[in-house]
């Protein structure tokens, strides 16, 4: 086959990338039997205008074209190669792969890390082999890039060449094959599926995508990020690019992880924290494949929204309120349409019809292609955000669609009077026909399949959007760092409840613990820690009433144990609560009590071998697991955060004030909780897991007081 430019990478000595060399080659050498055949008839099918290099010890041609017997012999060193071989041959071909200075290789072949064992080995001996150039796979179905017409892949597939589109990167072979067979519009730029992540991995991957100008968004299934800071430094340059990402993660539930990582050896984190990730870094999360379709495909039309105000016309009071409902869930706004947009379309639909957001316009215009004109217009010049049309096309084996398609007309005239966003919505998936879904997705309107897809969507992007505004803003994610406790290090507290078991640790007791975060300028009562005999004279001299402490270094759940006695007002009750909790400890504290509390709430740092350390916050005190009114934050964070993830608890009316009650305050915890994060991040090579709970929050300007905490730590130093 000739050689001919690809637009999609720069020419040879301007500088392509390996990866760039293996999406977008100019020469393809293929290894194997079978599956490297049916590379070349797909390339072939795609009109793949490179050349292409079959490589076989033994065979003198392949799909017509001459064998070269190895890879010393072929013209040169190929941009791209697919090799289909056992596992073990697999590693050689890709170290002379290496040597001759090939781009990259798609490694077909199973038998690696996904098996254990010796497959372990195996895939780092692969990875070794690489070196430099580009690595997708093991056990790996290929890649499809319909831009430029490659097909790096062993079996048939449904997707045709297109001009620019969304990228999806998956590590299924299979979801990626079946994604290609979508009859949803969505225009395929590339597909790629990844395996064990052996080599590049996803952000690398994504890295690359964002520098072809052709990709509009880019579509992940994940089960296991192995670089959680790198992802989170490629999504933010998404976020600046405004090239919108899509997450279906996979693993959220207890048995799905557990699946994930038997099918390719994958670590799949804990599931918040992957929240935590992509709602930091404006990555829209979705849990099914339908979802992500749909989500991609308004991404692809309309990007990023600037708000989340939307309107939505049709013929059903039915479909206008199921709109409705989804909108309100999702967090979108369904604003009264302004008086001169009320009037016009009341002149329209007459006086029968109540106009109003959204609206059923009934069917008195149905057929007529001015009137209707004229109301989607009326609409459309609102302004809003999306322009939604309910629209159900019959079925066309059995039914007449003429005036449905004279209602398409005159959405699609509207649109083009008005350059407004809109939005062609079928009900059901199979009630928009594949041809008309084409041609919408070429007047620059979206056609959305399945009302509670497309709502989604639409909120997808409208978060999307106000990411994309503040990019700048938003912190990557802090590199996780390995423990530094020496081996054999003498440790007498039990391990954190939730910390890597192989790591020793070290509890600080509640009076250590508050000394070393109000080192960082967390504000604790007043207090002192005594023995049993000055407990009442410390009392006195603080003011009743007071609250009465046990202190242990072994003792982490007081209240439990019976080791806190609370709002005690005289010097008999401090003395008797002393005496009762002398089975406990030997030393107390004694606190003065808080009045005029606002609200409790518990801030919380944990540790993750993947994600590093992340702060959790929420509605605290003894209710805190009943409640469960929590939200996760990866660190670093910044006030604007920790304002943010407050307002999103159903505790903030509280501190906002509820009901025309006084208000907390705000500003003195979100710097409460700033402190407690500055103490873990400079601690991030030894804490384990922090505790303070609670922090009672005081009225507006009179500050925030945390009653309680624990620190565990991987080694005691001075804290």
């Amino acid at each position: 086959m000739s050689s001919a430019p690809n637009a999609a990478r720069p020419p040879e000595g301007v500088g392509a990338t390996p990866l760039q060399r293996l999406f977008s080659p100019r020469s393809i050498a293929v290894f194997g039997g079978k599956a490297a055949a049916e590379v070349i008839r797909q390339c072939r099918k795609l009109g793949f205008a490179g050349d292409i290099w079959p490589v076989h010890p033994t065979r003198s041609e392949m799909e017509g074209l001459p064998c070269f017997t190895d890879i010393a012999s072929l013209p040169s060193a190929p941009d791209a190669a697919f090799v289909a071989v056992p596992a073990e041959a697999t590693v050689e071909l890709v170290r002379q792969l290496a040597a001759r200075g090939a781009g990259g290789t798609i490694c077909y072949a199973s038998g690696f890390a996904e098996v254990g064992g010796a497959g372990v080995a195996l895939q780092q001996e692969l990875v070794a082999a690489a070196g430099d150039i580009a690595l997708v796979g093991p056990n790996c179905y290929g890649m499809l890039n319909y831009l430029d017409g490659v097909a790096l892949w062993p079996d048939q597939h449904g997707g045709g060449r297109i001009e620019r589109g969304v990228a999806i990167i998956t590590q299924s072979g299979n979801i990626g094959l079946n994604l290609t067979m979508q009859r949803r519009a969505l225009p395929l730029a590339y597909l790629i599926t990844v395996g064990n992540k052996a080599g590049d991995s996803m952000d690398t991957l994504i890295d690359a995508l964002l520098n072809d100008p052709r990709v509009t968004a880019i579509g992940m299934h994940i089960e296991g990020l192995d670089d959680v800071a790198a992802f989170s430094r490629v999504a933010i340059k998404a976020l600046q690019k405004r090239v919108p990402l899509v997450a279906l993660k996979a693993g959220s539930s207890e048995l799905g992880a557990r699946t994930t990582m038997s099918h390719t050896s994958s670590l799949a984190g804990p599931d918040k924290l992957y929240d935590a990730l992509f709602a930091r870094c404006g990555v829209a999360r979705v849990f099914d494949v339908s979802t992500l379709l749909e989500t991609l495909k308004f991404l692809h039309v309309h990007g990023g929204l600037k708000g989340n105000a939307i309107v939505s016309a049709s013929c059903s009071g039915g479909e206008a309120s199921l709109v409705a409902d989804l909108a309100q869930a999702h967090g979108l706004t369904m604003p009264d349409l302004p008086k001169a947009a009320h009037d016009r379309l009341f002149n329209v639909l007459g006086e029968k019809v109540t106009v109003a957001n959204p609206l059923d316009y009934h069917t008195y215009i149905w057929g007529d292609l001015a009137a209707q004109t004229e109301c989607f217009a009326g609409l459309m010049d609102c302004g809003f955000d999306a322009h939604v049309l309910v629209l159900d096309f019959p079925r066309a084996d059995r039914c007449d669609g003429s005036s449905w398609q004279t209602t398409l007309d005159g959405f699609v005239a509207a649109q083009k009077l008005t350059g407004a966003a809109a939005v062609v919505l079928t009900s059901l998936p199979e009630g928009l026909p594949d041809e008309v879904g084409v041609q919408l997705l070429q007047q620059g309107i979206a056609p959305m399949q399945g009302t509670a897809d497309c709502v989604l969507a639409i909120a997808h992007a409208a978060r999307i959007g106000a990411a994309q505004a503040c990019w700048q803003q938003v912190l990557p994610v802090a590199e996780a760092v390995p423990d530094s406790a020496p081996d054999g290090a003498a440790i007498s507290a039990p391990a954190a409840p939730h910390a890597d078991p192989s790591m020793s640790s070290h509890m600080l007791n509640e009076v250590r613990s508050k000394q070393a975060l109000q080192a960082f300028g967390l504000p604790t009562p007043d207090g002192a820690c005594v023995p049993a005999h000055e407990a009442s004279n410390t009392a006195q001299a603080l003011g009743y009433p007071v609250v009465v402490k046990a202190v242990s270094d072994t003792l982490a759940h007081k209240t439990e144990a019976g080791g806190v006695k609370l709002n005690l007002k005289n010097a008999s009750e401090v003395q008797a609560a002393v005496a009762s909790m002398a089975h406990l400890a030997s030393e107390f504290l004694v606190e003065k009590m808080a009045a005029e509390v606002v609200a409790e709430i518990i801030v919380g740092i944990s540790r993750d071998a993947q994600f590093g350390l992340a702060l959790t916050l929420g509605a605290g005190g003894i209710l805190v697991e009943l409640l469960k009114d929590t939200a996760t934050l990866l660190l670093p964070v910044s006030a604007g955060d920790i304002r943010t993830a407050l307002q999103g608890l159903k505790t903030w009316p509280l501190l906002n004030g509820y009901r025309g009650k006084v208000p907390g305050d705000v500003e003195a915890l979100v710097d409460a909780v700033a402190a407690i994060a500055a103490f873990a991040q400079a601690n991030a090579d030894r804490l384990l897991e922090l505790d303070v709970n609670p922090i009672l929050v005081l009225p507006q300007g009179q500050g925030v007081v945390a009653v309680d905490a624990l620190i565990h730590l991987s080694k005691d130093t001075p804290a």
